[in-house]
């Protein structure tokens, strides 16, 4: 009985270990990236409503964001 209880750990432990490299693998390729929420044009994440353009705002953008103030 001890012999099939090894083979079923020995189961879920592949099965874990694979499942958790899918996941894995799949995660870095649809997760999001590196920067985003430092980036200036994300509102509410660093983008102010006082007029002046964070570093790196191009100027669209914030002619975007006055027209949203009116």
């Amino acid at each position: 009985m001890t012999v099939k209880n090894a083979i079923f750990g020995l189961i879920i432990a592949v099965a874990f270990l694979l499942a958790f490299l899918l996941g894995y693998n799949i995660s870095a390729k649809t997760g999001v990236e590196p920067g985003f929420f430092q980036a200036p044009g994300a509102a509410g994440y660093g983008a102010g409503t006082e007029g002046k353009a964070p570093a790196g705002m191009d100027k669209d953008l914030m002619q975007h964001y006055k027209d949203l103030q009116k």
